[in-house]
């Protein structure tokens, strides 16, 4: 990237983190913010998996399972009515999804191509099953987390998750930190193994470099940030059950990175806000009267959402980023 378009980017950066830090003064109304902060998680969940996918190209179809085990971590630290600390219960349910990713990737990278996404779904499949057969995670059901984790340290208590603002500013600090970490880790050497190793494995192998390893780093990383994002949005909803561990929820966010452009990060987050924006807009759509008859085009918004998305295979191969990034086409010079 040249100095110009850097300095491009950087500005625009800014600027998005300065309209994100004053929607809660603009927008203060709580569905906006509710909104806002759901968008905010699943760009967290987008810009991990897009580590794995864009960055190390590590097609997983089952990484909601660490999604979702975050989530299920958080409510069986918190039974009953008592409220967990968010200074444990974060990072100890962002250890379990890195446990699991670490134990997942390990047998999962033995294979690749096709496999891979074999694998990666049916251990996402079973976890689901177990979670949904179980007493004990609440079966189909879920659990509810009564009270959100208590955020006091040594006496003082900087924020409280049942305040909506509160929330949504510690979610937009968890977006801009998993941010920062992974367009760190894409600068450093690792970074670029990892984006060398997607190019031509056999080549990085053939040069000494241990890719095995390297690819099970960025897996269990990008199942950590997974779990990051599912502890937020459990706290958010208050409730966690087996439709976080589901194939349909990897299925979104991977169409999420999709959308917004592999390899990114800044495009997994925009395509995130891009696909729930289009939803709740397609969700909005108004009744038509046609021919006597009642058309209810909200009540059809999956049907508009597919087209979107066919659309933007067939003419956005680049995503959102691809579209944004582009550059205008220079005429050549008269003789």
């Amino acid at each position: 990237m040249s100095g110009a378009g850097r300095r491009g980017a950087w500005v625009a950066a800014a600027v998005v983190a300065a309209a994100l830090l004053l929607v809660p003064v603009f927008e203060p109304e709580k569905f906006t913010l509710q909104f806002m902060t759901r968008v905010m998680v699943m760009g967290l969940f987008a810009m991990g998996l897009d580590f794995a996918l864009g960055c190390g190209g590590l097609v997983s179809f089952g990484h909601a399972m660490f999604f979702g085990t975050a989530g299920y971590a958080l409510a069986l630290m918190a039974p009953g009515g008592e409220g967990a600390s968010f200074w444990l219960s974060l990072p100890l349910a962002m250890g379990v999804s890195a446990l699991l990713a670490l134990a997942v990737g390990a047998l999962a990278l033995r294979t690749g191509g096709v496999y891979f996404i074999m694998i990666t779904l049916a251990f996402a499949q079973m976890l689901y099953f177990l979670v949904h057969d179980t007493r004990f995670a609440g079966g189909s059901d879920g659990l509810y987390i009564y009270t959100r984790p208590d955020a006091t340290l040594g006496g003082f208590k900087p924020f409280d998750l049942d305040n909506v603002q509160h929330l949504y500013y510690v979610v937009l600090g968890c977006l801009a930190a998993g941010f920062a970490l992974l367009a760190w880790l894409k600068a450093t050497a690792f970074g670029r193994v990892i984006e060398a190793i997607r190019v031509n494995e056999e080549r990085m192998h053939s040069l000494g470099y241990a890719v095995f390893r390297h690819k099970l780093a960025c897996f269990t990383l990008s199942g950590a940030l997974a779990g990051a994002a599912g502890y937020l949005g459990a706290v958010q909803f208050g409730v966690v059950n087996a439709d976080m561990l589901g194939w349909q929820m990897s299925g979104t966010a991977m169409m999420m990175v999709i959308l917004g452009g592999m390899g990114t990060l800044w495009g997994a987050a925009l395509g995130a806000a891009a696909m729930l924006g289009a939803e709740l807009g397609f969700q909005s759509l108004p009744v038509l009267h046609f021919a006597g008859h009642d058309v209810e085009l909200g009540k059809h918004w999956l049907l508009w959402m597919g087209v979107c998305i066919v659309g933007v295979a067939l003419y956005l191969p680049q995503g959102l980023a691809g579209l944004l990034s582009r550059r205008p086409r220079t005429e050549p010079a008269d003789d």
